[in-house]
């Protein structure tokens, strides 16, 4: 593999529940295996709601119950260049992921995939909205995202023969 970053964005309506919570979880396991030198993580969302905005609190909760940090993220709304340069963009439900299609210059939609297709022990294909719930909604989604996240992890070291290559030491 040359030099070039590989680029993995996830997103969600309003980018401050599911998506944030699938830049952090895979960001650690990114820095943990070595490999952060090398994958560049984003998150966004369909929708402008919370532009801006950290991680709704439950969620940074959540997250931090499981020694997770993800309270410098904040929301921004996909753009039109991000299709040019993800390699993967990941969605958390169909209707995202429709409207990820809607805007998706043709040549770019073999990037576009739900995130839980890198999920191999679950039939689950939808990393359901926590927002309207209560905090056992959160707990749920980070169970369906980490599984996904180790997926999707062994798919970029496989697709990119990272395997082949000595991860970074990490500080």
């Amino acid at each position: 593999m040359d030099n070039k970053k590989i680029h993995v964005l996830f997103c969600c309506m309003g980018n401050i529940c599911r998506s944030p919570t699938a830049h952090g979880v895979f960001r650690q396991l990114v820095t943990d295996a070595g490999y952060a030198n090398v994958i560049d993580i984003e998150s966004a969302g369909t929708h402008a709601y919370h532009t801006g905005e950290p991680p709704d609190s439950r969620a940074q909760s959540a997250a931090h119950q499981r020694g997770l940090d993800i309270s410098d993220l904040r929301a921004r709304q996909i753009k039109s260049g991000d299709f040019e340069v993800f390699d993967y963009i990941l969605a958390m439900d169909y209707c995202n992921h429709d409207i990820l299609t809607s805007q998706c210059p043709t040549q770019h939609r073999h990037k576009l995939h739900m995130f839980l297709e890198y999920a191999p022990n679950t039939s689950h294909r939808q990393v359901p909205d926590p927002y309207y719930g209560g905090t056992d909604g959160f707990h749920h989604v980070l169970d369906m995202i980490e599984c996904g996240a180790h997926g999707l992890l062994d798919d970029i070291i496989a697709r990119y023969s990272l395997g082949d290559q000595q991860p970074a030491e990490s500080d």
